[in-house]
């Protein structure tokens, strides 16, 4: 604070548009890295792995076996066969040790497909048609529609994002029935696509996560497809609500959980988001930005342990890593739900935005780093550290390559502003950046389900091989910042996948301007 206000007393006329310019940046959260989330990280590691202490043991003891002859066995049976007590230890240990060994290897659980919901071309909302809609409604001032036109411009969506019905028409008709509508289009669209690809029957499904941050009927999301699925009674389900657009990898995380207490089980995961309802009639602009950027989407994942069906899945789930930064006031506040001055309920961005989310991800990738990292990168990262922090050594930070763990990044598609920083924080290249990019533009901002469209462009551009990794992130209210890492178990062929890039995936990338982005001013 004492910095800022020598600044500005050195700078009596500052340039507002500028600070705001700063404001809306990513910091660079590479440069600036706490040691306790370094050794979360470790002790992530460590504990997700204990299992592996087992196996220099087994090693060990395997190296000596091979050195016995046959002579050595005989002895060694002659000794046992008149020795109780010797015969006792040592299947007690062997006993000992294999049970230590199979109880705490944490189950694999494998992505066995997955389906996105792509809406009938009906429901298609180009730039022209977002602002007819908006201007026949009559509720938004001049001021606020230009406000709004700028947003759609530079805000990286394409002519080919979709929209709900209800807000199509003209006037809009934003009721629970039409809520309700688009819910079971974008869930069952996406379910039945997925059950189709799977060969799956829905009464196998025995875990059932469902995410939808804004939309919560009475009963639930999840209610809803067990009663449209008749899925069994004794189906352990959950509807996950309010947590944003990071609840999607926050559902694959709990369905790992429960994969690893209910063998031999599947787990449905569907992410959504319903925009009928929530849709913004006021004129606070924290609250418009909102109403530019999210469209109609949603996605199906199965998830198993079933080991045997290991062979027909496409990815392992290697690690998932979760940041909550939800008890300091600014992160908690900075994505919001609430009502303006003339009581219009909408979603307000705080000016804070890009700080808290700087601070999340800093977080979040400081944790995942010593999982996924190569142990070169792991070295270099820490020695700095520790003389940056230890010994206060005034050298430069070293800034892990990123690219060395991982062949495939899937960014939540939330805005053009924060991948722009997240590409050049994580020194990404255009190629790494594209999937997200492309969704955005093709289908805007579809909260929770982007991470999925993305990977989908992925395997629908033919770029997934045997072995690659993919690092899926997402942040979301709260304020919360989600990983997911996954381990390709098979090279996919696009010509025998199905997904909502199907039929115009050559049309992509296109070339998306680069504009500064608006600030969202009161």
């Amino acid at each position: 604070m004492a910095d800022q206000e020598r600044s500005q007393n050195l700078n009596p006329n500052p340039n507002p548009e500028a600070e705001r310019r700063e404001k809306n940046k990513l910091p660079n959260f590479l440069l600036s890295v706490r040691l306790k989330y370094v050794k979360l990280g470790y002790h992530y590691l460590i504990s997700n792995a204990m299992y592996l202490v087992l196996l220099p043991l087994l090693a060990i003891a395997s190296a000596h076996l091979s050195t016995l002859t046959i002579q050595d066995l005989v002895q060694l049976w002659s000794h046992l066969k008149f020795n109780l007590v010797s015969v006792t230890l040592c299947s007690s240990l062997m006993v000992f040790l294999g049970t230590l060994y199979f109880m705490s290897r944490p189950r694999k659980v494998y992505l066995l497909d997955f389906a996105c919901y792509k809406p009938e071309p009906e429901r298609t909302c180009t730039r022209e048609v977002f602002m007819d809609r908006s201007t026949n409604i009559g509720c938004f001032s001049e001021e606020n529609l230009a406000f709004q036109k700028k947003i759609l411009e530079r805000s990286g969506l394409g002519q080919k994002t979709y929209f709900p019905e209800a807000l199509l028409r003209v006037p809009p008709n934003p009721c629970m029935a039409e809520a309700r509508k688009e819910a079971e289009m974008v869930m069952f669209g996406a379910i039945d696509e997925l059950l189709a690809k799977t060969g799956v029957k829905a009464k196998d499904i025995g875990i059932l996560v469902v995410n939808c941050s804004l939309f919560n009927p009475t009963p639930s999301l999840s209610a809803m497809i067990v009663n449209h699925y008749k899925l069994r009674g004794n189906i352990l389900s959950y509807n996950l609500g309010g947590m944003g657009c990071s609840a999607g990898l926050i559902s694959i995380d709990l369905a790992k959980q429960l994969l690893q207490v209910n063998p031999n089980s599947y787990a449905l995961v569907v992410s959504m988001e319903n925009i009928t309802l929530n849709w913004y009639f006021g004129n606070d602009r924290s609250m418009l930005v909102s109403n530019c950027l999210f469209r109609m989407g949603g996605a199906a994942i199965l998830v198993t342990n079933r080991s045997s069906d290991r062979r027909r899945s496409k990815y392992q789930l290697i690690h998932t890593v979760r940041t909550h930064k939800g008890a300091d006031d600014k992160c908690y506040n900075c994505v919001f739900q609430r009502e303006d001055d003339n009581k219009k309920i909408g979603v307000s961005l705080s000016k804070d935005l890009m700080a808290v989310a700087g601070e999340a991800l800093k977080t979040n990738i400081t944790t995942l780093g010593p999982l996924v990292l190569p142990m070169s990168e792991q070295l270099l990262f820490f020695a700095t550290l520790v003389a940056r922090k230890v010994f206060q050594m005034k050298i430069k930070p070293y800034i892990p390559d990123f690219k060395l763990a991982f062949e495939h990044f899937c960014i939540h598609a939330g805005g053009r502003a924060v991948l722009d920083e997240l590409e050049k924080n994580l020194e990404l290249s255009e190629w790494h950046m594209e999937p997200s990019r492309m969704t955005l533009y093709r289908f805007g901002n579809t909260s929770s389900s982007s991470l999925w469209y993305e990977l989908a462009y992925s395997e629908a551009k033919g770029r997934i091989r045997k072995g690659d990794r993919t690092w899926q992130i997402a942040f979301g209210s709260g304020f919360k910042c989600n990983s997911a890492v996954w381990l390709a178990l098979r090279t996919i062929n696009p010509a025998k996948e199905k997904s909502p890039w199907i039929g115009e995936i050559d049309e992509y990338p296109v070339q998306v301007p680069k504009i500064a982005p608006v600030v969202a001013s009161s």
